[in-house]
């Protein structure tokens, strides 16, 4: 039996079933970007993190209040913030309410781009010079609740915004971010539950005073 058109069959069907295991990540994605890695993995490179709430959204932009700088330092308590339109690589803006709480690690816009801002829609636009962008093609941003912090902190699955990590203080992600705690470190932690890790934390505040006052007698 002649098998040619049936081998012709199978490999246009190899073809397209390689095609498409290609293209998933980038569907899964919110543009034509690869995935850089967890918050771990992405916030050395770039120039502000900072813990603050929502207090203004327009356009494709929202106004952050910073509440803690964890990294860099910021001229403006409330910083704005641009995040996707057109085929940007950021998040929706719907994904940041008013009043929500979160951690953020954000590039800052420091040259204009030609055709970035137009000011017949001023708020719709790649954003100003001195403002900030949020990333999509890492685990940029952190939710947070009170003390704690929650997200694609390290070694989460790619394109995934709401992990099985258990919540992590904020004070413990500090520390590592100021290179108090190593990366084997905060895995050990991030597995912990959030009152073990208040109870650890503790721990080493209430170690380091006493070192403190040892050393001062």
């Amino acid at each position: 039996m002649p098998q040619g058109p049936y081998k012709n069959k199978a490999a246009n069907l190899g073809v397209w079933c390689l095609a498409n295991l290609i293209l998933i990540p980038v569907a899964l994605g919110e543009c034509n970007c690869i995935w850089e890695g967890s918050f771990v993995d992405v916030y050395e490179n770039t120039d502000l993190i900072v813990s603050g709430n929502v207090v203004a959204s327009k356009g494709n932009s929202i106004d952050l209040s910073i509440e803690r700088q964890l990294r860099g330092e910021a001229q403006r308590q409330d910083i704005r913030i641009w995040l996707q339109t057109k085929n940007y690589c950021r998040p929706n803006p719907d994904q940041f309410p008013l009043g929500s709480h979160w951690v953020m690690a954000l590039k800052k816009i420091k040259e204009d781009i030609p055709g970035g801002f137009d000011p017949n829609t001023p708020n719709i636009s790649y954003g100003r010079v001195d403002d900030f962008i949020l990333s999509s093609c890492g685990g940029y941003w952190l939710s947070q609740q009170g003390e704690t912090v929650s997200g694609n902190l390290i070694d989460g699955p790619r394109w995934a915004r709401n992990t099985k990590m258990k919540p992590l203080h904020l004070d413990i992600l500090s520390s590592y971010i100021g290179g108090k705690i190593t990366r084997e470190g905060l895995i050990k932690y991030s597995k912990e539950s959030s009152a073990l890790n208040e109870l650890l934390l503790d721990t080493r505040i209430f170690l380091k005073h006493q070192t403190r006052e040892f050393s001062t007698e």
